[in-house]
């Protein structure tokens, strides 16, 4: 892919929700698709075929990583998702050719069946800042330490999260380059940790080298990992972030795509990235299945209103959900309908 592709898809008007998993769990036996590459291929192109766009995302189950991590550690008999280490781990990296579990087998045999198709095959990943935090109780903490100049040598906390974050590097890689070999034309990124409740705006303003360490060398080493391989970044973080966060993911970073959430507002966010970043989103799809905080009227207004202050910051965007749109049991219908106003309301006809 070029970035001209992705330009195109901005200036044709493309709406689209990260949706996969509304359309999962229109089927009864949504916990069997996900470990059967095919099925779950046959969802991913249904979504895309269904809201309209090429783009063939995945759903955006940020847990695979950590449990295959937890699995080639020998981290057995525990809940993943709750698992924290109590000390630091130890500094050798596992062995890197391990078998993966179905779950993540399943996501690469879905885009290695959606390659070569009409749609465009998207991988999904975790960032490593966020998987980082996923494996400490208390991350802000030794965050913080690091971020006055605690050393590792020093302070458990920080040995903790230079460990933790080279192993989330690691089993990061290790999903990537399987999704490249899958044929995954572009990757979705996400570091939703990566924001002002983990990396404290003071020690930022002051100088603390602490976002550059721990978020955007890491994050650098992998967009070099997928432009080496010829994909494409969509890099995603819907977390409370500042100025210098979205000039930073912009900028060095510079992914063909930026999701950001709908705490920032996105036509003013057009002056901190260039021109050849499109911009994702971000209405607030999180509050979709409530009528008391979302209406459907509101719905409307806030995706007009969107598209006409992007058509006056004249910078290329996709309109689209915040986030993944989650099912939600009770709300299903609701939040189906709402998605389906966001992608039609104010076209002729």
């Amino acid at each position: 892919m070029n970035r001209q592709y992705y330009l195109d898809l901005a200036s044709s008007g493309l709406r689209m929700p990260i949706g996969a998993d509304l359309v999962l769990h229109e089927s009864p036996d949504a916990e069997q698709i996900v470990l059967d590459g095919r099925r779950l291929a046959d969802v991913v192109a249904s979504t895309a075929r269904r809201y309209g766009t090429p783009l063939a995302v995945p759903l955006m189950d940020l847990r695979l990583e950590k449990a295959d991590l937890l699995g080639l550690l020998g981290v057995t008999g525990v809940d993943a998702d709750s698992f924290h280490f109590s000390e630091p781990p130890a500094a050798d990296l596992p062995a890197p050719d391990a078998p993966f579990a179905a779950a993540n087998q399943a996501q690469f045999d879905a885009i290695r069946h959606i390659h070569g198709t009409d749609l465009v095959p998207v991988g999904m990943s975790i960032g490593p800042f966020s998987l980082t935090t996923k494996l400490i109780a208390d991350p802000i903490t030794s965050i913080a330490m690091a971020g006055m100049g605690v050393t590792a040598e020093e302070d458990a906390g920080v040995r903790m999260v230079e460990r933790c974050l080279r192993l989330a590097e690691f089993a990061i890689e290790r999903s990537l380059r399987a999704q490249i070999a899958a044929g995954a034309a572009a990757v979705l990124v996400c570091e939703p940790a990566a924001n002002v409740v983990y990396l404290s705006p003071r020690q930022l303003a002051a100088g603390s080298d602490i976002f550059e360490r721990l978020v955007i060398q890491p994050n650098l080493r992998l967009r070099r990992l997928l432009a080496d391989a010829g994909v494409d970044l969509i890099f995603h973080d819907c977390g409370e972030l500042n100025d210098f966060m979205v000039r930073e993911f912009s900028t060095r970073l510079d992914p063909a795509i930026l999701s950001l959430g709908s705490s920032r507002k996105l036509w003013e966010d057009a002056a901190l990235a260039p021109k050849h970043v499109v911009l994702f989103g971000n209405l607030p799809t999180k509050s979709f299945y409530s009528d008391a905080a979302m209406p459907v009227e509101k719905v409307e207004n806030l995706t007009l209103e969107l598209i006409e202050r992007m058509r006056v910051a004249a910078h290329p965007h996709i309109l689209g959900s915040e986030c993944d749109v989650l099912h939600v049991p009770d709300a299903a219908a609701t939040i189906r309908h709402k998605v389906d106003v966001m992608l039609t309301c104010g076209r002729a006809g």
